[in-house]
């Protein structure tokens, strides 16, 4: 398990973490397909706080991207960063998270974030934030369309319908198990939205959740118990 301090120079309020946004958003790559899905290897991460105790754990879980069996995990802990502001979450979660990523021997191929890419008010969600930052391909699958709507979404698997904000397609409603609810699915950083969603479908052979975000959430959890005990306060995550 890494330990992670608090970064220098973290945004010291809302405005300076919103002028981050506004200087790192513009090196967002939006014209690379990305790794095919289904080959090599692709990475879940989340995220877990204990808002009472001010620490935050960070899980970065390594799949074969044929099998969807582990290949490697990697933990980071440390100090939350940044007051809770929803549309600034990455703040509190990128140094754990780049820690965990950082542990790792393999390569983590694509990222996938619980949370948000461009599916987000500011077109800055931890997706693309982690992929400007660490130059991976990055991309968001979240349970929840925070801010935006979409229109009726057929009910089999692979159905899927534009998430919109006004008339900009900003991601994807996709059903990935017959009959059950949406994920949405949007670009990080250097994959096209087509793309995104095939890896989303790859990902979810039983489940509606990504098994990358299935296996990093369990782990995550498992480090703050470690570190804090077995009672914890986790925070939802409604948006990142």
């Amino acid at each position: 398990m890494t330990i992670t301090g608090v970064p220098e120079g973290r945004p010291a309020d809302e405005d300076a973490a919103r002028g981050v946004q506004d200087a790192l958003r513009d090196r967002v790559v939006r014209d690379e397909a990305g790794p095919p899905p289904g080959v090599g290897p692709v990475t879940g991460i989340d995220v877990a706080y204990d808002d009472e105790r001010g620490v935050v754990a960070a899980a970065a879980v390594v799949l074969d991207g044929v099998t969807l069996d582990v290949v490697e995990e990697a933990t980071a802990v440390g100090e939350v960063a940044f007051p809770y502001v929803p549309g600034l979450l990455a703040f509190r979660e990128i140094p754990a998270v780049v820690g965990a990523l950082e542990a790792l021997t393999t390569d983590p191929g694509l990222v996938v974030c619980d949370g948000y890419g461009l599916a987000h008010p500011r077109r800055f969600g931890l997706a693309s934030h982690l992929g400007v930052l660490t130059g991976l391909p990055t991309m968001g699958v979240a349970k929840n369309p925070f801010v935006f709507s979409h229109g009726e979404l057929g009910a089999r698997r692979g159905s899927a319908v534009a998430l919109l904000d006004g008339d900009e397609e900003v991601g994807r409603a996709l059903r990935t198990q017959d009959g059950v609810k949406p994920v949405y699915v949007s670009v990080g950083h250097r994959i096209s939205l087509d793309n995104a969603c095939a890896h989303a479908l790859s990902l979810t052979p039983r489940y509606r959740v990504p098994e990358t975000t299935r296996r990093a959430d369990r782990l995550c959890r498992d480090a703050l118990a470690e570190l804090v005990g077995d009672t914890v306060s986790v925070r939802p995550r409604p948006g990142t």
